[in-house]
């Protein structure tokens, strides 16, 4: 059989077992056994019983879990809330503080939680609220919140960059220490951009009085709350930097330390591990059944040759190779719009970074800027999900176009980063290149 019509079949197939309502992770795993099936008989279903067991028995796949429970013991133990208070007195009459407060905000909850979308529903019904009674334009509130999902995925951990990196078959240690600098640039340019349109539309941002806070006691603030924070985060990031320790490793140096400063601030109780550990259990096995789905479309397109035979007819295209990757990227920013990121990345992954690699870029700075589309997705028109979750927790007077008009300019941000990524690949390669 032809591979486009394989291709044709397999997402034929499993789109329409989705608008039927099946699950995604039942969806895609359904449709890759059937075929296996179709190909191999029952030994197809035996070799994919190896090779699940094969794939998903990986010490690589350990910090998944070990991210996942960290961020859910910071989560509940109120770690994160104290460190946003600390952020709020230094922050000042700062313009447009609320803004960039909702940027901090949600792009700490995102990376602690796993979840923009958990984030985003949250903020949207507490902060947005305390932002329109002060004055701030539906833009100004709703806005940052909405962005602040693109950063979330550049900060380390980030369960979602270990996820694509064990798809794309890349290095997981390299894969978030890649996605530092680009997660710097994106937050320095959300908050370039609230600075200056807060100076410019001062209306839209009103400034109020705030308590004046003694430089001795946002000192202090910034010492028990925030220091401790980026402890664990050298925990995390710094050990894999320096070659001390593996992901996996720091991964569990990072559990360690929440577990301490639980303690330390109090936050810790048996009724709340419990639930971090129960939820923790949960995620990690739907990341696992996903994976576990990969690995079953990955022996298709192998079994049939639809990823040499995709590589090969897109290099031979008679478009300039860089083009070719900027289609590819917008492909997964338009399919990111109905489908969630770990199966978008599924899908795509396994059939793209062969023609990334066939065009000779490289397949860590691709998966950099997979990254960030997918999460541009969600906040794109129409369909985009954040822009109905902040719909639907955000006051009465917001309608959907409020939210896309103040979602728009983020998105466009997102855009201009992601083009200077592709133009700049050094941006994302070289601190992976200075790692021990």
């Amino acid at each position: 059989m032809e591979w486009p019509l394989v291709l044709v079949l397999l997402f034929g197939g499993f789109l329409i077992l989705v608008l039927l309502g099946v699950p995604v992770v039942y969806a895609f795993f359904g449709v890759n056994i059937a075929w296996l099936y179709v190909l191999l008989g029952s030994a197809g279903l035996e070799q994919l019983i190896r090779s699940v067991y094969g794939s998903l028995a990986l010490f690589v796949l350990l910090p998944i879990t070990l991210f996942i429970f960290m961020g859910e013991l910071m989560f509940r133990s109120d770690v994160a809330q104290r460190v946003l208070d600390a952020l709020d007195a230094w922050l000042g009459k700062l313009p447009g503080r609320l803004s960039i407060l909702a940027v901090v905000a949600g792009a700490l909850m995102s990376a602690l939680s796993g979840a923009s979308i958990g984030s985003t529903a949250m903020l949207g019904g507490t902060l947005v609220p305390e932002m329109r009674r002060r004055g701030y334009s539906k833009a100004m509130s709703l806005g940052p919140v909405l962005g602040s999902g693109g950063i979330s995925i550049m900060i380390p951990p980030s369960g979602l960059a270990v996820i694509l990196a064990v798809i794309a078959g890349i290095s997981v240690g390299a894969t978030l220490i890649a996605i530092i600098i680009p997660g710097v640039i994106l937050g320095l340019a959300y908050a370039s951009y609230i600075i200056a349109r807060a100076v410019m539309r001062p209306e839209e941002a009103p400034r109020y009085d705030v308590k004046r806070i003694p430089m001795s006691a946002r000192l202090w603030m910034g010492l028990k709350y925030i220091a401790p924070l980026a402890l664990i985060l050298f925990l995390v990031v710094g050990t894999i930097f320096l070659g001390i320790a593996t992901p996996t490793e720091a991964a569990a140096l990072g559990v360690v330390g929440a577990f301490v400063l639980a303690l330390v601030y109090g936050g810790f109780s048996w009724a709340g591990s419990r639930r971090a550990v129960m939820t923790t259990a949960r995620t990690s096995v739907m990341v696992l059944v996903l994976l576990a789905g990969a690995e079953a479309f990955s022996q298709v397109l192998a079994l049939t040759g639809a990823h040499r035979g995709l590589a090969d007819w897109t290099v031979n295209l008679p478009l300039p190779p860089i083009l070719i990757i900027a289609m590819m990227l917008v492909m997964t920013l338009i399919l990111g719009m109905f489908i969630g990121g770990v199966p978008l990345m599924l899908i795509t992954l396994p059939i793209f970074i062969p023609v990334v690699e066939t065009l000779g870029f490289s397949p860590l700075w691709y998966g950099v800027l997979t990254l960030l589309a997918v999460e541009m997705a969600q906040t794109t028109p129409p369909y985009g999900i954040l822009l109905f979750v902040m719909k639907g927790v955000a006051p009465a007077d917001i309608t959907i176009a409020d939210v896309t008009r103040a979602a728009l300019p983020y998105i466009g941000i997102d855009a201009v980063v992601m083009v200077i990524l592709i133009v700049a690949p050094a941006l994302v390669l070289w601190l992976p290149g200075m790692m021990g």
